[in-house]
């Protein structure tokens, strides 16, 4: 039996080599900013089954709601939406902070992290709704901080929901029927977009918006055209 999900996270996986190969650049942010986000891939658990309940290797998530393939789809996300905005636009960083400070802006990464717990343990919401809110309000608190980052912000949100939009597609035309086998419509809108859940879409929307700046800001860079 093939596992859709290994295959899922996989594809992604070239997608990231293909990037890394076609931006050297940017290939220091690129694996930077993915070994930041893998461990994200841990809280898997809080997903299933309330999200949805995927296949994965040696059934780990069936039996201890962890899975390799998570890990390597943080990872893989991490690192192409961190660069897809300056790959595509040209886009370079300029240094403009000493180091020094470098320590206390790692404190926003802790702002999902901690927005994420809270409304999971306040709310009934859907952890997929809590993610993409925590993420969201990230942003919006780098926005605050930089408002001429929003062009940035936005259209890297915009990049990233067309890339795994796309992605998503090309994934249920070779599994037809993927969706409706491991995603827990009833628990969401249920809302498809050509196939796509829409909270998948408003996932990758705000992830995009976050992690398109999260290298700049923690590495005390500002933006600049090529």
């Amino acid at each position: 039996m093939v596992n859709e999900w290994l295959v899922f996270s996989l594809v992604l996986l070239c997608i990231w080599f293909f990037v890394y190969l076609l931006l050297p650049r940017l290939r220091k942010e690129m694996l930077w900013v993915s070994f930041l986000t893998m461990p994200f891939g841990l809280i898997e658990p809080l997903f299933v089954p309330e999200y949805w309940n995927p296949p994965s290797l040696f059934n780990l998530v069936q039996h201890t709601g962890f899975d390799i393939e998570s890990l390597i789809f943080c990872f893989s996300v991490g690192g192409i939406a961190s660069v897809l905005y300056k790959g595509i636009l040209g886009v370079e960083h300029k240094k403009t902070r000493e180091k020094k400070c470098e320590m206390f802006h790692f404190l926003i990464v802790l702002v999902p992290v901690l927005l994420f717990i809270l409304l999971h343990i306040l709310t009934g919401l859907n952890p997929i709704y809590t993610a993409s809110i925590s993420m969201f309000a990230a942003a919006m608190l780098v926005l605050f901080g930089h408002p001429d980052w929003l062009k940035n912000i936005f259209v890297g949100g915009l990049l990233f929901t067309l890339l795994y939009f796309v992605f998503f597609l090309s994934i249920d035309l070779i599994f037809p029927g993927f969706v409706y086998k491991v995603w827990n419509l009833s628990a969401i809108s249920g809302i498809l977009v050509f196939s796509v859940p829409l909270e998948e879409l408003m996932f990758a929307f705000t992830f995009g918006m976050f992690w398109s700046v999260i290298y700049a800001y923690l590495r005390g860079y500002r933006f600049k055209a090529k």
